[in-house]
């Protein structure tokens, strides 16, 4: 959120300029000025109409003034003229109205009582102040009274009258005890208005000696006190009891017991009263009423209703106050007072009188010399007030004429004033309940334009907000205001502009181009002025980061942005607040240059972070929230409720959430009795839920916790609940999991899972163990156990089947009858091998075997399966053994075939199979003899080419590790490679299978070969392998290369060459900084070749075309051997992988064809490159 705020202190205070201007004097405030103008007299500080001074101190009547000459000050007592220098007492202050009587040094404040009034003259004219009265302050003391004890029978009503001395102002009357402390008061006992104590009806305890009334009379700080007054209660009782001691039994006594009245009002008396009140002053109403029980009091207005906000009770509702009382709070008010006898009432009519209150006050006129004006007195009240005028001080029918004024009634009309004319007139408006007396001058001036405002001021304000100019000029007559923008510029108007009355001017919304000077010009019929004014626009200061929302885990980090953009003249500052207050006073809080950030948050840090942007002329905000989460707090005030057998209810009262609400509760419980100090999970429920109804299980001593969960994680655990312990029960449950398996061929070993701590139910926890053979035994064989979870039954026969079940029992009874479950007794080995194994060999290395299932009643046992046992005997092409290896696939189940794969062509392996139970293997089958047949074989151990001639090659090569197979014969394809990068014609010789090498003829010299090798037998042929080799070159051919290499005429073709391209580089170069183009570079420019590639910025090469197959990198293992041999592994690469050859060579006539890209054969596989080194020589020819 952002706010913006403009500060243009200027504008606010010609704001309040011109409301004083409208709302006083027409002329400006200025100090000079008013030094220079003449100004009737204006009366600024007087003292109040009723004054009532301390008779023991200095009186002070007050009498300020100013106008122009200063004014003089006289006084009037009593109507009379009072003249201070007769009076040694009276002094007047220095350039002042105010009297200071001297009472502190013999004076009498008494010999000073009267109506004073003061009068401040000058040439002008003359104001003068309002009738003060003064009066000093009266404190008399109590006169002496002899005061009788109050003796009340209980249950009366009582008034203790305080009657306090008269003094001047009133006092204020409280009453107290002797120790000074106040009495207690209530609906019973209270304080009237008038200053008694009443008793609405006595009891025994209200009996005391020490009734005191105080009256405090604040103008003279005295207290006088009354004589203590003395109530004595007696009650029914006690007056029985005396009665009885003095008369015989015979006599017939007994008082009247306390009896209930209906209420009774004790103030105002009778039925009806009246009370008048004046308009704006507070109106007090009271009724208090005696009665038994003590009475409620009820106030309501007749017709309408009490005024709300004004309207409050006091007093215990006895006394009606409504404050700033109107004419419309006239009529009947009736107090109601009751209790349950019956009621009592009274009506107060009240009549609100008023005394006169201004409607218009007279304001001051500053006329010119001919103009016209109009003084008006309004004045309202109850009774209407009688308006008056006076001038000077003078009634206005004795005055001296002024043919410019005329009275009509309220209003004094002036018209073609003259300097003469300047006069203070008094506007008197009084009734019955008192008087307003106004002064208001007649001000004629005749005076040249004037602009109070500095020369060349400054303004400064920003873009898009107002601009306020000003002109603050006087003159009479008022001078006419224009206003221009620059030196010599034409006059301002239209609705861009706002033009005030006081002359100042108003951009309603500044732009950067408003800035520049301004002048104002004042002129009237005496004369004309100007002035210059100079406004600058800033730009407004803005965030264009602002701070974002946050929600941070305790004690994570956070961090709120807030960056600014601001007029480049302005200083902005930056300050941060917390929830619109300075930030903690803590090192966590790191305030950077355009950021805030928070470390190690907590809880007290949620609220929001505001970013304050201020500079001299706005202000800029935004602000953000804060929010700190957590894990909640746990869970408090565990309670237990609706204890049953079997259930009970559990409520609780939810930590804070702290900021992330409470998703679920989790419902713990501790056993006390089996497991204490282990708490278990019972239940869980909604975050909406804090009652819950858990279900108990007997014999178990409860406590439960409750752990709150939010998005941040689990609350601590509660505090515990108290402890709760269930009635003890027979089991409600069995042990579960229960089995029966052997471990020897001739037992049974019945297991259970034990029943838990609180499953048990009862003390005396034991398990009645029970068995019989499935299909045999009517009986059941039983056995109680305890403290354990297992039964071995012993003399079993061998893997038969069991009924079991266990049974829980303790101290109180049994458990459900359980369930019965299948076991079986131990078991054996299986006793017989399958028969009639067979085995049916599908291809060189999978065989399928097959085979008679066993009987079952030999497996002596669970049936898991057949295990097939099998091994290579030998190779039937190399007739030699090996260690025997064997290998295991196992059948899972009742199975009788199975598949044997990877096994070795042309080989002899031999089989068993076995059967498999729990206990183990049985015995094996007799062993089964298969061979597999021949297949394809291994690619060939090497091949290797050596004794490289102009036109022959030897091939050497080993025949392959795994033949699979008798070999017939070897394949050898080759084929020549040419400058092209391409293949020539593929050549195939088939060699027979005991050779082992073979020298190639009739070669090409200084040729490359790619040799493709692999074995066959009689199924097929086997990978292979490929090797390149290279044939030598003619030495008659490098011989003649070399000659032209070094040839002169070649030499000096080369450095002509060199010259030439010199000289290009340097036109160009030199075209090139005079700023030209040559034609040809235009034409380049233009229809640029696409052929043509421009040199390349990374390695400064001329690019060249280049089939996409020359970048392509070696592959590992693409060189050749420096054995010239390569390995079989290393024989699967393609001629495709090839990429730019490190040592190409070159062919007799200079072709390069180290580096070729051939695509990709029909054949299987591809060799390697020679390892054969280039020629610099045949390099050199080749460039050529």
């Amino acid at each position: 959120m952002m706010k913006k705020k403009s500060l243009c202190a200027s504008r606010a205070s010609l704001v309040l300029f011109l409301c004083q201007m409208i709302s006083s004097l027409d002329v400006p405030l200025d100090s000079k000025l008013l030094e220079e103008l003449s100004q009737p007299p204006t009366i600024t500080q007087q003292s109040p109409k009723d004054y009532i001074v301390d008779p023991r101190e200095n009186i002070v009547i007050q009498c300020e003034a100013k106008g122009k000459p200063p004014p003089s000050f006289s006084w009037t007592r009593n109507g009379t003229h009072f003249d201070i220098d007769k009076d040694a007492q009276v002094t007047m202050k220095p350039n002042s109205g105010t009297l200071v009587i001297n009472i502190m040094n013999g004076g009498k404040a008494e010999a000073y009582e009267g109506v004073y009034q003061c009068t401040a003259r000058n040439e002008r004219g003359a104001a003068i102040s309002n009738n003060i009265v003064i009066r000093p302050s009266r404190s008399p003391l109590w006169t002496k009274e002899k005061l009788e004890p109050n003796h009340v029978r209980e249950g009366d009503s009582l008034v203790l009258h305080c009657r306090p001395p008269v003094g001047l102002p009133p006092p204020i009357i409280f009453w107290m005890d002797n120790a000074f402390q106040r009495l207690p008061q209530s609906e019973r006992v209270s304080q009237g208005l008038n200053g008694d104590l009443y008793f609405s009806n006595v009891q025994p305890e209200d009996t005391r000696e020490d009734y005191i009334c105080y009256a405090r009379f604040n103008h003279t700080q005295t207290i006088q006190q009354k004589q203590p007054i003395s109530v004595k209660v007696f009650s029914m009782d006690s007056l029985n009891d005396t009665i009885a001691a003095n008369l015989s039994d015979t006599d017939i006594y007994g008082a009247k017991p306390v009896t209930e009245r209906q209420p009774v009002l004790l103030t105002p008396t009778g039925s009806t009263s009246t009370k008048v009140e004046l308009r704006g002053n507070v109106l007090l109403l009271e009724c208090i009423a005696a009665g038994l029980p003590t009475p409620v009091i009820r106030w309501i207005k007749e017709g309408g209703e009490l005024p709300a906000n004004r309207t409050f009770f006091e007093n215990f509702k006895k006394t009606l106050k409504i404050t700033d009382v109107s004419e419309a709070d006239s009529g009947n008010y009736k107090c109601i007072a009751r209790n349950t006898l019956g009621s009592a009432h009274h009506v107060i009519s009240v009549t609100v009188k008023a005394a006169p209150y201004w409607i218009t006050a007279p304001r001051n006129l500053v006329l010119s010399p001919g103009e016209h004006g109009n003084l008006i007195c309004r004045a309202n009240g109850n009774p209407k007030p009688d308006i008056s005028w006076l001038a000077n001080g003078v009634p206005i029918a004795i005055a001296p004429e002024d043919p410019s004024r005329k009275v009509d009634g309220d209003t004094i009309i002036f018209s073609h004033v003259q300097e003469r004319s300047s006069a203070v007139y008094q506007c008197n408006a009084s009734n019955e309940y008192g008087y307003l007396l106004a002064n208001a001058f007649v001000n004629v001036l005749a005076e040249p334009p004037r602009i109070l405002t500095p020369a060349n001021k400054l303004y400064q304000v920003i873009a898009d907000s107002p601009a306020l100019l000003d002109c603050a000029y006087f003159g009479s007559p008022k001078p006419e205001i224009e206003w221009f923008k620059g030196v010599k510029g034409s006059i301002l108007r239209g609705n861009e502009y706002v033009f005030h009355d006081n002359g100042t001017l108003e951009i309603p919304v500044a732009q950067k181009d408003s800035t520049g000077t301004y002048t104002c010009v004042a002129r009237n019929e005496l004369g004309k002025t100007q002035n210059e004014v100079q406004l600058e626009v800033k730009d407004p200061t803005m965030i264009i980061k602002q701070p974002e929302y946050k929600v941070i885990q305790r004690y994570g980090q956070v961090s709120f942005e807030c960056i600014i953009k601001h007029d480049s003249t302005l200083s902005p500052t930056v300050i941060w607040l917390k929830d619109n207050d300075e930030l903690p006073d803590d090192e966590r809080f790191l305030v950077g240059k355009d950021n805030l950030t928070i470390m190690n948050v907590t809880d007290k840090d949620d609220g929001t972070y505001t970013c304050i942007v201020n500079t001299t002329l706005d202000s800029v905000s935004a602000s953000a929230v804060l929010t700190v989460v957590a894990r909640p707090n746990p869970p408090f005030d565990l309670e237990l409720t609706g204890q049953l057998e079997r259930s009970i209810e559990l409520s609780w009262i939810p930590g804070d959430e702290n900021n992330s609400p409470i998703t679920s509760f989790v419902i713990e419980y501790e056993d006390g009795l089996h497991e204490p100090g282990v708490w278990h999970y019972q239940t869980e429920v909604p975050g909406t839920q804090t009652t819950v109804q858990l279900k108990l299980s007997p014999y178990v001593n409860y406590s439960f916790r409750v752990i709150a969960v939010n998005e941040i994680g689990r609350s601590q655990p509660s505090e515990p609940s108290e402890q709760y312990l269930t009635k003890s029960a027979s089991p409600d449950e069995n042990p579960s999991n229960v089995q029966g398996i052997g471990s020897e061929p001739d037992n049974l070993v019945i297991t259970w899972e034990s029943l838990k701590g609180f499953q048990s139910n009862g003390p005396g926890l034991q398990y009645k163990v029970s068995w019989r053979q499935k299909d045999v035994d009517d009986e059941w064989t039983s056995v109680i156990v305890a403290n354990v979870s297992k039964y071995i039954v012993s003399g079993t026969p061998t893997f038969v089947p069991y009924e079991i079940k266990v049974q829980a029992l303790n101290d109180l009874g049994y458990a459900p009858e359980p369930s019965v479950v299948i076991g079986h007794s131990g078991e054996d080995l299986p006793m017989v091998a399958p028969g009639n194994v067979q085995v049916f060999v599908i291809n060189s290395t999978l065989a399928k075997v097959h085979w008679d299932p066993v009987p079952l009643k030999t497996v002596r046992g669970h049936l898991q399966g057949y295990k097939v046992y099998y091994w290579k005997v030998q190779s039937l092409s190399r007739r030699s053994r090996r260690h025997v290896e064997k290998k295991i696939l196992t059948f899972r189940g009742n199975k009788t075939v199975g598949m044997l794969p990877g096994l070795e062509p042309y080989s002899s392996y031999k089989l068993n199979v076995r059967v498999v139970n729990g206990k183990g293997e049985g015995p094996a089958s007799p062993d089964k003899l298969f061979r597999t047949p021949e297949g394809v074989p291994g690619s060939p151990s090497f091949l290797k080419i050596t004794n490289p001639t102009l036109d022959s090659l030897t091939l050497e090569w080993g025949s392959p590790t795994h033949p699979n197979g008798v070999l017939t014969s070897y394949i050898l394809k080759f084929q020549p490679i040419n400058n092209t990068h391409e293949l020539g014609p593929l050549v195939e010789i088939r060699i027979p299978a005991n050779e082992s090498s073979l020298i190639l003829k009739n070669l090409n010299y200084s040729t490359r070969y790619k040799f493709y090798f692999n074995a066959q037998t009689s199924v097929g042929s086997g990978n292979q392998i490929t090797e390149e080799a290279v044939t030598i070159m003619d030495e008659a051919m490098a011989s003649r290369q070399v000659d032209i290499a070094t040839q002169g005429w070649f030499i000096g073709l080369m450095c002509a060459v060199a010259l030439l391209i010199l000289i290009l580089l340097i036109v160009c170069f030199i075209r090139r900084n005079k700023g030209g183009k040559y034609p040809v570079k235009e034409k380049e420019d233009a229809h640029a070749d696409p052929e043509i590639q421009p040199m390349k910025e990374d390695d400064g090469t001329f690019g060249e075309y280049s089939d996409a197959e020359d970048h392509k990198p070696l592959k590992k293992g693409s060189r050749t051997p420096s054995d010239r041999t390569v390995k079989k592994e290393d024989s699967d690469d393609s001629l495709v992988d090839y990429g730019e050859g490190v040592n190409g060579q070159f062919n007799e006539d200079g072709s390069f064809i180290g580096q070729y890209s051939g695509k990709k054969e029909k054949e299987p596989a591809e060799g390697n490159e020679s390892s054969e080194a280039p020629s610099p020589v045949n390099a050199m020819n080749s460039f050529v």
